[in-house]
């Protein structure tokens, strides 16, 4: 089954920097269906669904790992075999001193017209990196964002429009 996120839902998750959740939001919970024990001190991809191409979770550490923050979309899996997309917001949590102590996000409902776009994407994407590789399949994604004439995020945060 596919679950929705509202309108007005917001997804709130820490991670340390092995990315193991450190903290969770009550929504973040029930869409993934686990409790908070079942959360905490457990690794973000617990919730990491099949579908999901692997060269997009690269791009985005090798982004927030830059202290750069990261919007992307993305399908989640729950405890009971569920899905549900997010858009999310990824941004490193730094020290006083400017180092890296953790990792932050937000994900709020996805633009069902973007999902109309990011689906096809993946499921490109995830053919070719299942034949080739992650490079392989990361290549899909840069050579359509120069055919496009556009970055990652100006494509991401234009379609969530």
């Amino acid at each position: 089954m596919l679950k929705e996120m509202k309108e007005d839902d917001f997804i709130v998750s820490k991670t340390d920097l092995k990315g193991r959740i450190t903290y969770t939001n009550k929504i973040f919970m029930d869409m993934a269906e686990y409790s908070e024990e079942e959360l905490l001190g457990k690794p973000h991809s617990i919730i990491r669904h099949p579908d999901m191409p692997k060269a997009v979770f690269r791009y985005l550490w090798d982004t927030i790992e830059k202290k750069q923050e990261v919007f992307a979309f993305v399908i989640n899996k729950t405890k009971d075999s569920n899905a549900y997309w997010v858009y999310a917001n990824i941004t490193a949590s730094l020290d006083d001193n400017g180092k890296i102590i953790g990792y932050y996000s937000v994900r709020r409902k996805p633009n069902p017209k973007a999902l109309d776009i990011i689906i096809p994407l993946y499921k490109k994407m995830l053919e070719v990196e299942k034949s080739s590789g992650v490079d392989a399949s990361f290549k899909v994604l840069t050579d359509i964002l120069q055919e496009k004439g556009v970055g990652y995020d100006e494509l991401i945060i234009a379609i969530q429009e």
